[in-house]
């Protein structure tokens, strides 16, 4: 298969028409090889307006998102180059290594320790170091360590989240799909000020909820 070409009628095919016209995202998403990211079983589905099966967690399944839902977060985003990244939910290190592009380091939790050990061997052999990779439950691992310019959620949650709105610094930017499936929506949250923040409504969409951790039984 010709993977340069596949990626080549992604973005052209796929991620511009959902309108990322953002020069830098596109020659990022024109630079990742996608492929690289994929299971081997799935490498010939990398470029296809699909979700790619990753495996499952606590008996709920993981998956690559679609490319355009990837374009349409880096480019809402608005990532700078010395942007502060976090990310909650690695996956197989894919939207990660665009991060690390676009900005000068990004933090990425997984809650899959499996998925962080595959994105982590995904993302050292193409040299990608500005990357912090966790496993662990992200809404302890990363309350209140440091501030970041843009976090980037890519499991949908219930509500948007208040912790992680604090985790941003004055002019910081988060991502975050809500609701339930089929009909879920996006929304970019800026923070304008020390206490305050503007939401607004990108687009609807539909993916995975946020895994949340089983809690620990004792037997005594």
């Amino acid at each position: 298969m010709d993977f340069e070409k596949a990626r080549f009628n992604m973005v052209e095919q796929q991620v511009r028409p959902w309108d990322v016209l953002d020069s830098r995202v596109l020659a990022v998403i024109s630079e990742v090889p996608r492929e690289q990211f994929a299971p081997d079983e799935y490498k010939n589905l990398a470029y296809v307006d699909t979700r790619i099966p990753l495996g499952n967690y606590e008996d709920q399944p993981c998956n690559m998102a679609n490319p355009n839902l990837d374009g349409r977060i880096l480019q809402e985003l608005d990532i700078q180059d010395e942007d502060l990244i976090l990310e909650i939910g690695t996956g197989s290190g894919y939207l990660t290594a665009c991060l690390a592009k676009l900005g000068r380091h990004v933090d990425s939790v997984d809650i899959n320790e499996d998925l962080t050990a595959m994105a982590e061997k995904n993302l050292q052999a193409l040299g990608i170091n500005n990357i912090k990779l966790s496993t662990g439950d992200a809404s302890k691992t990363w309350e209140q360590k440091r501030n970041y310019d843009v976090i980037a959620i890519t499991a949908a949650m219930k509500s948007i989240p208040e912790s992680y709105k604090k985790l941003l610094k004055p002019g910081g930017r988060l991502f975050v799909v809500t609701g339930d499936a089929p009909a879920m929506t996006a929304y970019r949250v800026t923070r304008t000020d020390k206490d305050k923040w503007t939401t607004e409504e990108l687009f609807e969409t539909s993916i995975e909820p946020m895994i949340q951790p089983v809690k620990q039984k004792f037997e005594f």
